[in-house]
Formats: structure tokens, C-alpha cells, sequence
């Protein structure tokens, strides 16, 4: 049954990111995606901080310990992000942010290719932190879908936007982003497989599942959201940041009953 849930559970983001996108124009896209920006901001802040670091610290392991692989969590996410390998796609023209003509060009590559492998590998990393928290925890691995999920489809949508602008057809858009999204099914079947006898292991795993939240939120998405903006704009992003939060608390206690 954990297994079932885990592969639910890595489908679901990659599904709802193609049907959003494959239901909506391209200039209402761009407006979504801006707001989803600042939802799986909270979410993924609230998820990293409130659950799953708790959740590992009460697991006997040295905090020291715990600390350190955060921190080596931080700094190898960074790295994979330097090679390309980790990307997390949410700027296109037309987002407000005033890109230069030929930015989603420039985004996508040599024909969009190097979009799909960065997202594939990013998607089955995602996929392995899934079966972990299932394995720790089936609520817990509920929330950290949640989290997922929540970044997931800004990110896809981003995605979709950037390989249309680059000359990619709305079908061969939508295909290859779906096909990324089963890379997270990959890892998360791996990861049960792999994780699920080395049940000392899981403090370790869940803070790593955190460092890459903690990254991707700090490092990609807060940036995004830094900018000067009239007062009724700002008050929307701390809105819908809020309800991230209140989101993954919800889940959590729903989950608890």
C-alpha cells in the first residue's frame, strides 16, 4: 500500500502541471504562475520547517549530525544548480520580470533539451524524498507531497511557457513535460526499494528532503518575489504565501485524524 501512495503521490504533480497548462492560454499562464510562486513558497517553508526537520530531529539521531547534513544538503543542491542539473524554471517573457527578447530562447537551450534533462533529474530526486517520507511517516509523506507538488507546478508551467516561446508545438510541450514527470514515479519506486530496509537512515534522508525545500525556496523562489512592488501586490504575495502555510498545516492535522 506504501508503494501505491508513493507512486499516487509522484504522478499527481506531473498530471496537474499538463492539464493547468493545457487548459489555459499562455498569457493567463503567465499571470498564474506568479502567484503559485508565492503559495509553494509557504508551502515549501512550511513543510521543511515545521514537519519534516521536527519529524527527523525526534528520530534519535545527533543533532550535530542532522545540522551537518543540512548543511551538505545546501551546498550539493547549490552545486547541482551550478552543472544545470537542478533547475528551477519560473522565469519567461512576459512574466513581469522584463526579460530581453530571445530570453526563453536562451532558457531553453539547443531545442529545449537541456530544460527536460535539468527537470528530469530534479523530478526523480523528488521522487526519491517522496518514498522516503512515506517511509518515515505516511502522513508526513502526505505534507511532503503537498510541498512537492506545490512547487512542481509553477515550475512545469514555467517550463511549458519557456519550450512554446522557444518553438516547441503546445503538444510536443505538453508531452515532453509529462514525460519529465514520470521521472519522479522513477525515483520514488527506486527509493522504496532502496530506502525501505535502511530504516536508520531516514533522520538523514528527511533532513536532506529539507535542504533541497530550504534551497530551492531561499535560493530561487524568494528572489523571485524581492522586488519593489505597489502595496496591493505585496500584500497578494503575503497572502498567498500565507495560505501555503496554513495549506501544509491543514494537511498535517487531516492527516493526524
Amino acid at each position: 500500500m506504501t508503494l501505491l501512495y508513493i507512486v499516487l503521490a509522484t504522478l499527481i504533480g506531473g498530471l496537474l502541471s499538463v492539464l493547468i497548462a493545457a487548459s489555459l492560454t499562455v498569457a493567463l499562464l503567465g499571470r498564474v504562475v506568479k502567484h503559485l510562486v508565492s503559495l509553494s513558497t509557504g508551502v515549501l517553508l512550511g513543510t521543511a520547517l515545521l514537519h519534516v526537520l521536527p519529524e527527523a530531529f525526534e528520530g534519535g539521531a545527533s543533532p550535530h549530525a542532522l545540522f551537518m547534513t543540512l548543511l551538505g544538503g545546501l551546498l550539493f543542491f547549490f552545486l547541482l544548480e551550478k552543472a544545470e542539473l537542478y533547475r528551477h524554471t519560473h522565469h519567461h517573457e512576459g512574466d513581469g520580470h522584463h526579460h530581453h527578447h530571445h530570453f526563453d530562447e536562451e532558457q531553453a537551450g539547443r531545442g529545449g533539451f537541456s530544460v527536460l534533462v535539468g527537470d528530469s533529474i530534479h523530478n526523480f530526486c523528488d521522487g526519491i524524498i517522496i518514498a522516503a517520507a512515506f517511509l518515515a511517516d505516511p502522513r508526513l509523506g502526505l505534507v511532503t507531497s503537498l510541498a512537492i507538488i506545490a512547487h512542481e507546478i509553477p515550475q512545469e508551467v514555467g517550463d511549458y511557457i519557456v519550450l512554446l516561446n522557444a518553438g516547441f508545438s503546445r503538444a510536443k510541450a505538453l508531452l515532453f513535460n509529462a514525460l519529465s514527470g514520470l521521472a519522479a514515479v522513477a525515483g520514488g519506486v527506486l527509493g522504496y526499494f532502496v530506502v525501505g530496509p535502511w530504516e536508520g537512515l531516514f533522520p538523514y534522508l528527511l533532513v536532506a528532503a529539507s535542504s533541497s525545500f530550504i534551497y530551492v525556496a531561499v535560493a530561487d523562489l524568494i528572489p523571485q518575489l524581492q522586488r519593489r512592488l505597489p502595496l496591493r501586490e505585496t500584500a497578494m504575495q503575503l497572502a498567498w504565501l500565507g495560505l501555503g502555510l496554513s495549506l501544509v498545516t491543514l494537511v498535517r492535522l487531516a492527516a493526524g485524524h
